[in-house]
This record gives structure tokens, C-alpha cells and sequence, in this order.
């Protein structure tokens, strides 16, 4: 697709009552009720917490994509994402009926919805779903899991976030969109059905690398069984993770929402248009794997007790506070980070680095500001 077309349609279907990080059914149940009017709205479950879990069905094609977002409840950059695209392909004036009538989706935008409404990682058991494809302990795997076998998709689309520590390689880039055709085996054997989501991956990529060059990453395929994709690759369906990550200064996620979109989108086009059998898989090595390289925060150069000097690493934890979310600066690290890079740099050019109290900043302090020569310096 014309990638200026792809972001004129982004622009004009972006679903405006969803916006950051905190994204719940509170927020996408009156979205919704809307969308039912033009597609099948169903309710296939509810959370530990009893909430109910939501699907949502599009499309007339005999290729069957699952798509499943916020199995992380505070991973929400790919929700939003989905409903972007959901308004896109219910729009007349889109022209992308070729993809609805090639392809049915079936998506569940919030797997997740008490780990959601807690903003937190794990369900309501505190258990994480994505380790918990084997055992099917928790009722939103077993949902998803039924959710698998009825439909029988030939596409998984496994819908994440990431931290803002991830770098493309090993490199001041960061990883603002990954990617990861998950591994089937222990041996991570490059099989047929993962070179279909690798062929998949790479056309991604190639479009993503004309708007973001050098900030696409391919995630760790180590395998483990007991996640989800790696469940699903081994029964041999083509299975894609996509990893929401950072953009600079764009802690709302609301830059890389955007490629995530324009990833979805180009896929989607890609499969309705083609009969893939992983013939053109090798671009995706072409991906560096990602790297931890980044903080948020590095202060260079900062003197410390013994009088040497040292950088400190500094990242953010989000907190959720009054129903938004906040940014809270924690000191993560003080030693020599050369081979590290921040979102943000200061330089304290040999001076201490003092907390309110006026004492020399700690590990594990949490801080917005920090004194450097007498001026406030503020970290978020």
C-alpha cells in the first residue's frame, strides 16, 4: 500500500476517545456499542474478576486472522491501534473491502480487562497469561485457548508492549516497533510456518523503515512453551508478536500506535492480496535483534561520595494515580554506563547530584527533580 495513503487514513479513523495508557472497558465498551451496529459484538467470557471479555468479528474472507491485544493489562498501545483500524476497514471511503472480503478477524481488543483496570502486567491471580498456555489455569487463557480451536485461524496476531529500555541491536536507536516470528521448538528450527511470519514480518518492515529507518528490532526467541505464541507456532499456525515500544519523548505511545497501525494495515493487505508460503522469509534477518541499552534518564559525569564520578541511570516507573497514569523517575543504577544511552542526557560535569533533601541521590530513590550546581533539574 501507498504509505501516504496508509497515514491519511490513520488520521482521519483514528479513534479519538482513546488516548495514553490507561485503556479499560470502561473506555471501549461505548465504542463498542457503536461498532455493533455495523459488526458482530459478542461477550465469549469474563475475568477472574467477573468482567466481561469482548470479540469482535469483521470481515467475509476465508483467511482467518485471531487478534488479541492487552493480554498484559498496562500493554495498551496495540488496543488503541486496533480500533484505528477497525474504523479504517468499516469506512466506505477506505477502499480496503478487498481485505474484508479475502479475510475474517476475529479480535479480542482487551484479553486482559482486571489486569487493565489495575494496570498492571498479571490477571487479578496475578499470573501472566503468556505463561500460562500449557496449565490454562486462569479462565482468560482457557478463553482464548477456546477461542483458538473454534476458529481455527491460519494468522495469529499476538499484540504487546514493550519498556523503553529496548534498542534495534546494539545500537542509540531505539526499538520503537519489534517484531518476532516465535519459535516452535527448542531448537528454534526455522520451520515453514514460521517462515510465513517472517515473510510477513519483513514486509512490515520494509514499510516501517521507510518512516522509522533503524528503529525496527526482532524480539528473543528463546523458546518457552508456556507462552502463547510459542503454543500456537507449534501447532503450526503462523504466529506474529508485534512489540509496541518507544518513540522519542512519546511516553503516551501515541507516535508508535501510529506504526503499529501502518504494521497492521500493510500485513492485512499483504495476506489479502497474496497465497504466502514463506518463500520470501529471509528479509527478516535483515531485522537486528533487539538490545537493553536504554534508560530513560542518564545524569554523565556526577560526583559521588568517594569522589569519583559516575553516571547515573535513571527509569520511570508508571503508577497509576486517580485513574491516569503517571511517571515517577527511579535510580536504577550509579556506575560507569558507557555502553548505554538515555532518552534523555544530562551532564553534571563532576558536580553531586542531590535529591530534595538536599542528601546525594540513592539506587532505589525515586525523584522528579534532582539538584546539579544549585539549579532544579526535572526528570520528567
Amino acid at each position: 500500500m501507498n504509505i501516504e495513503h496508509i497515514k491519511s487514513l490513520f488520521l482521519k479513523h483514528k479513534e479519538s476517545h482513546l488516548n495514553h495508557r490507561y485503556i479499560t472497558n470502561n473506555n471501549i465498551e461505548p465504542i463498542l456499542n457503536r461498532l455493533e451496529k455495523k459488526i458482530s459484538v459478542d461477550t465469549i467470557g469474563a475475568s477472574v474478576l467477573g468482567k466481561p471479555i469482548y470479540a469482535l468479528k469483521i470481515g467475509t474472507g476465508s483467511k482467518k486472522i485471531l487478534m488479541w491485544s492487552q493480554m498484559h493489562g498496562n500493554e495498551s498501545t496495540t488496543t488503541k491501534a486496533l480500533f484505528d483500524l477497525l474504523n479504517t476497514l468499516l469506512s466506505n471511503d477506505s477502499n480496503l473491502n478487498h481485505i474484508l472480503k479475502a479475510c475474517a478477524l476475529y479480535i479480542i481488543p482487551i484479553l486482559n480487562p482486571d489486569g487493565a483496570t489495575a494496570y498492571t502486567r498479571v490477571n487479578a491471580n496475578k499470573v501472566d497469561l503468556n505463561r500460562d498456555a500449557q496449565d490454562l489455569s486462569q479462565p482468560e487463557s482457557r478463553i482464548l485457548r477456546t477461542v483458538f480451536n473454534t476458529f481455527s485461524p491460519h494468522f495469529c496476531y499476538n499484540l504487546h508492549g514493550q519498556r523503553t529500555i529496548f534498542s534495534a541491536g546494539n545500537t542509540n536507536k531505539t526499538a520503537v516497533v519489534s517484531f518476532l516470528s516465535p519459535a516452535q521448538d527448542k531448537d528454534c528450527a526455522i520451520t515453514p510456518n514460521r517462515k510465513i511470519a517472517m515473510e510477513v514480518i519483513a514486509v512490515m518492515n520494509a514499510v516501517l523503515q521507510k518512516e522509522i529507518p533503524n528503529h525496527v528490532g526482532i524480539y528473543d526467541d528463546a523458546f518457552n512453551l508456556n507462552c502463547v505464541g510459542d503454543t500456537f507456532q507449534s501447532e503450526n499456525v503462523p504466529t506474529i508478536l508485534f512489540e509496541a515500544g518507544h518513540f522519542h519523548e512519546d511516553y503516551a505511545r501515541e507516535k508508535t500506535r501510529e506504526y503499529i497501525y501502518l504494521s497492521m494495515l500493510e500485513s492485512l493487505n499483504y495476506i489479502a492480496n497474496n497465497n504466502i508460503d514463506g518463500s520470501f522469509y529471509d528479509a527478516y534477518f535483515d531485522i537486528p535483534e533487539n538490545e537493553k541499552c536504554f534508560f530513560d534518564v542518564i545524569i554523565r559525569n556526577a560526583k559521588i561520595d568517594d569522589g569519583g564520578v559516575r553516571d547515573i541511570g535513571i527509569m520511570f516507573l508508571e503508577k497509576l494515580i486517580n485513574g491516569k497514569i503517571e511517571f515517577k523517575p527511579k535510580i536504577e543504577k550509579i556506575e560507569i554506563l558507557t555502553n548505554y544511552y538515555g532518552h534523555k542526557e544530562f551532564d553534571a560535569n563532576g558536580s553531586r547530584v542531590l535529591d530534595v533533601n538536599g542528601d546525594d541521590v540513592k539506587v532505589g530513590s525515586e525523584n522528579d527533580f534532582v539538584m546539579i550546581n544549585n539549579k532544579e533539574t526535572i526528570l520528567f
